[in-house]
């Protein structure tokens, strides 16, 4: 993620702010311009922009009224809540205490996927926009055990257990399935990977090159999974940057989409805290965090940028006594996976693959 500033006094702060520290200025994400604005709150509830000359904004009602985001919307806006808010459509009963906190830390996550995805110029429309293209998250409390919340993608629909906001539960969950990493975060890069899936290859010209690379996306997906679950494949580390990975191409494609979103805000991170390497390799040039260009060859960027930095973050992990925050390795033809995600994302970019989306998205606030 880029530096964030106050819009008033310039001050560091953070995604999930709501105040700057150092000025008291009320704070809020705007979308549109990837920075957060610096607000005065009026007596009548108005929220005032102090930067002379930005364009004004009001908060999401999620923000105002529940207090379960810190995003903005223009205030001309006939919605009544942000992008990232605008997409949920079913969240857990509230009577529970612990349930609104799930929700907030929820949506919080949610947000950084749509930062993301606002970065990578990618629409991410709710169903309310585009009925059949577009975005709907369910988040949903599994009450029995006869009633089972999975999470997973169908046709735009997101949903997601609530207990993975749980630290305790989804770290028990981790350790059951012997996942080296499961986070919100996570669960969300996923499973948009497979919503743009839909979007970006399915149908197009990348077709033919996503079944050389990912495997036949066509064969029986019940059937795979019943396999992976019966036991994976026993050289996956060979062709996967995860067990999951290996179950079916789809999950592959979904797996190599998430990893590669991780890269892309994580370099991000690193270049935003000027982050330099002096001894990445004995003897070695120093390495210094740059962005992920889009036009940039991916190969030497994971080879001469992510590899080391993903290193340098997972030894700070274990000085501290906690697990590696990537714990993952990248054969080749991994890094060949994550290049197609890259050249399509850059074709996107310059306007050579339509994306599969209603015309009418394009011109809503």
């Amino acid at each position: 993620m880029r530096t964030l500033t106050c819009e008033r006094c310039g001050q560091r702060v953070f995604f999930e702010n709501l105040a700057c520290d150092a000025c008291g200025a009320a704070l809020g994400f705007v979308p549109a311009e990837l920075g957060f604005g610096a607000f005065e709150i009026g007596g009548d509830g108005g929220w005032q922009r102090l930067a002379e000359g930005a364009v004004a904004q009001r908060p999401c009602s999620n923000y105002r009224l529940e207090g379960v985001c810190n995003w903005m919307l223009p205030a001309d806006s006939a919605e009544a809540l942000c992008l990232s808010c605008r997409t949920t459509h079913v969240i857990p009963a509230l009577g529970k205490p612990e349930n609104r906190d799930h929700w907030a830390r929820i949506e919080q996550a949610k947000r950084r996927l749509f930062y993301s995805l606002a970065a990578l110029k990618l629409p991410a429309p709710s169903k309310d926009d585009d009925a059949e293209h577009g975005l709907s998250f369910h988040f949903l409390e599994q009450v029995t055990p006869q009633q089972r919340v999975l999470t997973g993608h169908d046709m735009g629909v997101i949903t997601l257990n609530i207990s993975e906001a749980d630290d305790a539960r989804r770290e028990q969950m981790r350790a059951h399935l012997h996942e080296p990493y499961r986070t919100l975060l996570g669960h969300f890069r996923h499973e948009i990977g497979h919503y743009y899936w839909d979007r970006l290859v399915s149908g197009s010209g990348w077709l033919a090159e996503f079944r050389t690379l990912f495997g036949d996306e066509r064969a029986d997906y019940g059937q795979a999974l019943q396999q992976h679950y019966g036991g994976p494949l026993a050289d996956w580390r060979s062709s996967f940057i995860s067990s999951y990975a290996s179950a079916h191409p789809w999950e592959d494609w979904a797996e190599c989409w998430a990893h590669y979103m991780h890269i892309q805000d994580g370099l991000e991170s690193a270049a935003a805290w000027g982050l330099r390497l002096e001894r990445a390799l004995p003897g070695g040039a120093p390495v210094i965090a740059q962005p992920l260009g889009r036009e940039a060859e991916l190969a030497p960027a994971l080879i001469e940028q992510w590899l080391p930095i993903s290193q340098f973050i997972n030894a700070m992990d274990r000085s501290l006594g906690s697990y590696d925050s990537y714990p993952f390795a990248m054969p080749t033809p991994v890094i060949e996976k994550l290049d197609f995600i890259h050249r399509l994302l850059a074709a996107v970019g310059r306007g050579e693959l339509a994306m599969n989306f209603s015309r009418n998205i394009f011109s809503r606030s």
